[in-house]
């Protein structure tokens, strides 16, 4: 029975105990007590539980769009990749030549794998540029074996002793660039492990002048940990969808991805150079929007990539999610706000309880449980080539449980923790806090951060 029958009769002091009751209640003239306080007291008791379920509607509704808008998204993508695969290759000749900008700060999870994918690629013409800000970071004798293992492929190390911005990523980028030979440039995080056409698959769509910038998809190989189970599941089943839904709504992609960005040196130039990047904290972001702002379209490519995820625990793990979703509440402050409504599985749970388990509340339950999966799937399978999603699929109601408490708590402050320092946020930006604590170098850094 509804909430508006019962307080009906609340009102008339009536006791309803079916339908029937209630058109013949049997002292419907004669009602105890019409005092203003009554009826207030009467509403208040009833209007919390009936407001809560009416906004749990309303969002659960909402939900069930996002998951339709993000299927429509993925295949919107998936459609999109056939007919790019299906384009006549450009032969050796024609392919531009690239410098691969790669910052470091200690040793990745991988890290020696993911380095040798990036030299053997079939590509004709290209070169590592590795940067580190001090001499003895650990990763240097890495990238000093990967310089004897491939001497015919062009390898420089530079060491960035400047400190140029609170990001000091960026600040190792501007001090790199002078060491890159060609026109296109191509800059990804120290973890990423690369298929043997990447180079192929993300320059190509360069050779279109009117693309200023090309960024990948990426999908979370996680460590044996709990905690790092639950972001890769969230980076396969929550963020890509996410991405490829505002692709959709957007008419294209208007940020970049920090597990790919390539572009011409000219178009850099055009935006201020990385100097213009060097306090934000989500520098692909930027970069990306600043390159769309142009009128350059930002090109997601037909290659994925892997990133090899650090062995958080819990506490690493919720820690890293209140970093990126103070980021992105920064960067995309609307589009932040609208995750309310892509929180599916909490709100219809909440539903459920607010009205009490009503069978129409099951079935909104069981439509969003079901897009919910469908939607994650589709986006591990079909477009990551994640299968190993499915040894994991069952935490999915846990990790979404987990997303709104995270997003409420994005907004209780403005101080993050990043690669062992602390900051406050601003606008996007980064000021370091006075209790910053200064990383220890040989400590496996989460350059999974600036990916998102």
């Amino acid at each position: 029975m509804s909430h508006t029958f019962t307080l009906f009769a609340s009102v008339w002091g009536t006791t309803v105990t079916s339908d029937a009751d209630f058109l013949y209640p049997p002292d419907l003239l004669y009602p105890h007590s019409l005092s203003p306080r009554f009826i207030l007291t009467t509403l208040m008791s009833f209007a919390p539980s009936a407001a809560l379920e009416a906004a749990a509607v309303l969002a659960t509704i909402g939900s069930l769009f996002f998951y339709s808008l993000s299927a429509l998204g993925i295949v919107n993508f998936l459609s999109y990749r056939r007919k790019q695969i299906r384009l006549p290759v450009p032969g050796d000749g024609q392919l531009p030549p690239v410098s691969i900008l790669k910052p470091l700060r200690g040793i990745d999870p991988e890290i020696w794998e993911s380095f040798c994918s990036h030299c053997e690629q079939d590509y004709p013409e290209f070169q590592l540029i590795f940067g580190i800000s001090e001499r003895n970071d650990p990763a240097a004798e890495f990238v000093r074996k990967l310089q004897t293992k491939y001497p015919k492929v062009p390898i420089a190390l530079v060491v960035c002793e400047r400190i140029l911005g609170t990001n000091v990523k960026v600040s190792n980028l501007v001090q790199m660039l002078p060491a890159a030979r060609h026109e296109i440039l191509l800059v990804n995080d120290s973890d990423i492990r690369v298929p043997s056409d990447y180079l192929r698959r993300v320059a190509t769509p360069l050779m279109d002048q009117s693309k200023g910038l090309v960024t990948c998809l990426y999908r979370g190989i996680p460590a044996p940990t709990f905690g790092s189970r639950l972001e890769a599941l969230g980076i396969s089943t929550d963020f890509i969808p996410g991405v490829l839904s505002a692709r959709l709504l957007e008419g294209g992609l208007h940020f970049g991805l920090g597990s790919t960005l390539a572009f011409r040196r000219n178009d850099l130039q055009s935006i201020g150079g990385f100097e213009a990047l060097l306090d934000y904290l989500a520098d692909d972001y930027e970069l990306g929007s600043r390159m769309a702002a142009t009128g350059k379209r930002v090109a997601l490519s037909t290659a994925s990539v892997s990133t090899f995820l650090p062995a958080y625990t819990l506490r690493q793990f919720l820690s890293h999610q209140l970093r990126w979703s103070r980021t992105i509440r920064d960067a995309r402050r609307w589009g932040y706000a609208g995750l309310l409504f892509t929180f599916g599985f909490p709100w219809a749970l909440l539903l459920l309880l607010a009205s009490r388990g009503a069978w129409w509340a099951w079935i909104l339950f069981a439509a969003v449980f079901t897009m919910r999966l469908a939607v994650g799937l589709l986006s591990a399978v079909n477009v990551l080539g994640d299968r190993q999603i499915l040894r994991d699929l069952f935490l999915l109601p846990l990790r979404d449980l987990i997303a709104p408490f995270i997003w409420i708590a994005s907004f209780t402050g403005n101080q993050i923790q990043w690669r062992g320092e602390t900051f406050d946020l601003k606008d996007g930006r980064l000021m370091l806090a006075k209790a910053s604590i200064k990383p220890a170098l040989a400590k496996p850094t989460d350059s999974a951060d600036s990916k998102k």
